[in-house]
């Protein structure tokens, strides 16, 4: 308490006795997979391997690069943002290494029409080997020369002067090849009596040598799995603690053998790392991805009897969906993607336009030209009720999601929307009442914290998100001397206690239609 000293007027501010709750964003991917590059943003984590923020494509690409054959993550993270989605975070997984093959460069002359001047070999691996080459004054009546210097990670290793195209002591050729500890050099450029050799000559500039192609490493199931301490692969994704939904949209690429087939054994260890984080962290989902080329009982079989998936904290989708190819090779315009990342996007959606209470399902998917198999009314009828959300066509009303359950056999947590709904509101909970820690642990506190989350349940419940016709039938908040005995409070407990009655999606809509006769004679 303040001391009253000096007659005088004093003004105190008295806090109110009552906080408020918010919810927080709901919708944060979390993306694990190959990408074209690693992001050079952090110089203490030169492999790019720990999870990376990204709000945009265009951040993307800049960090990551776009797509490129041999990776799924881009087709995800692209129909992520596409269907809705804004927020996500990257944790790559290294799939190649650099080759130590040679690298080259092909140094254009200057003039556009000769072609090629001279070309670059690496002696070894060429990154961080540059060239730079500036014209020179040459000597009247001779051939024109220029100046070559050669850089390794930005510093000049080696300087040649005086260098020509043509035959002679002074040839580019003869001097550096032979000299030089880096590169070889060749001449490329067609040389005719009457041409003027000043057209022949390499343009100017600064050059870097391409490194040959990246050689592939295989990568197997602990690699996705990743270090909670090294803060690699999924397990690294403990540090972001705002992240919602896990994917695994790569897990097709690594677990593609040399034969076409699909490692299905990889395939149900990845997806079972991914779903004991989530359900070890509680506050996320994980987005599952069916294996590709499954037909209607193959992919019921494998659920039931391989897989045996039983999670509250998992969603699976099939089949597969059919996209433009945004890099087509060999006249393939269209290009089959895993489902999950426009999944994690259309949720995302949902989320943002109706709230997270809302089923994501009976929406289009935006981006998605065909499915990899069309499944009729009968056929979900046998994947429906083991957990399996189907992506079907509907004529003109388009490809849309017809299923919105999750993997688990208690009913209570049948539905993804009742299950998110439970992770919004804990996690509201648990961030907004921190204030209650070590305050005095009487009916002052009871009283403060019932009211706090009962306006937060009451602003959910106007939204429609809590069943019931009154705020008493939709959820209760319980903190009294019931709860709360004197054997408690001298542990240093406050236990309260809240129940909500979430709203579930009418899954099955039945009009009971009769013939009605006239009775009236």
């Amino acid at each position: 308490m303040p001391s009253y000293l000096t007659p005088g007027v004093y003004i105190e501010e008295v806090p109110s006795g009552s906080a408020s709750l918010s919810a927080g964003a709901t919708a944060i991917a979390a993306f694990v997979g190959f990408t074209e590059k690693a992001p050079t943003d952090d110089p203490t984590d030169p492999d790019g391997l720990k999870p990376r923020l990204v709000t945009s494509w265009t951040q993307f690409e800049s960090l990551y690069g776009g797509f490129v054959p041999g990776a799924m993550l881009p087709h995800s993270v692209y129909g992520w943002f596409l269907n809705g989605g804004a927020v996500c975070y990257i944790v790559r997984i290294p799939h190649n290494r650099p080759s130590e093959e040679p690298g080259s460069l092909a140094l254009p002359a200057a003039d556009r029409a000769v072609g090629e001047a001279i070309e670059f070999s690496s002696i070894g691996p060429a990154d961080g080997i540059t060239v730079a080459v500036e014209p020179a004054e040459a000597p009247e009546g001779s051939d024109p020369v220029f100046d070559l210097s050669v850089l390794k990670d930005g510093v000049i290793v080696e300087s040649y002067a005086g260098l020509t195209i043509t035959p002679g002591d002074t040839n580019v050729e003869k001097v550096v090849s032979a000299a030089s500890e880096y590169v070889k050099v060749a001449v490329k450029a067609e040389l005719k009596d009457d041409m003027d050799l000043n057209l022949a000559m390499p343009k100017a500039g600064v050059y870097a040598l391409e490194p040959a192609p990246r050689e592939p490493v295989e990568v197997k199931a602990p690699a996705f799995a990743g270090s909670e301490t090294k803060r690699h692969g999924i397990n690294g994704l403990v540090i972001a603690e705002d992240v919602t939904m896990v994917l695994v949209p790569d897990l097709i690429t690594a677990a593609t053998k040399e034969d076409g087939s699909v490692d299905l054994g990889m395939w149900k260890s990845v997806q079972t790392a991914l779903i004991n984080h989530c359900e070890a962290q509680a506050n996320r989902m994980a987005v599952l991805d069916a294996p590709p080329g499954m037909s209607v009982q193959q992919i019921k079989e494998w659920r039931s009897d391989v897989a045996m998936y039983d999670s509250q904290f998992a969603a699976f989708y099939y089949p597969w969906i059919k996209v433009a190819n945004p890099a087509p090779t060999n006249g393939d315009d269209e290009i089959l993607v895993p489902p999950s990342g426009h999944m994690a996007g259309l949720w995302a959606r949902v989320d943002e336009t109706r709230g997270v209470w809302k089923a994501p399902a009976n929406e289009i998917v935006r981006g998605a030209l065909d499915v990899e198999l069309p499944i009729t009314k009968a056929e979900q009828g046998l994947l429906n009720p083991i957990g399996i959300n189907c992506i079907r066509p509907f004529g003109t009303r388009g490809i849309r999601v017809w299923g919105a359950r999750t993997l688990s056999s208690d009913s209570d947590w049948r539905y993804i929307n009742v299950r998110r709904l439970f992770n919004m509101v804990e996690q509201a909970i648990m961030d907004g009442t921190q204030w209650v820690v070590f305050e005095p642990n009487d009916q002052k506190l009871w009283e403060g914290v019932k009211r706090t989350v009962s306006a937060f349940l009451r602003g959910l419940w106007r939204d429609g998100a809590l069943f019931g016709a009154t705020p008493d039938q939709a959820f209760f908040v319980k903190c009294d001397a019931e709860n709360n005995p004197p054997e408690s409070i001298d542990e240093g407990k406050l236990i309260v206690e809240v129940g909500i009655a979430p709203v579930k999606p009418a899954e099955f809509v039945i009009f009971r239609i009769s013939q009605l006769k006239d009775s009236s004679s």
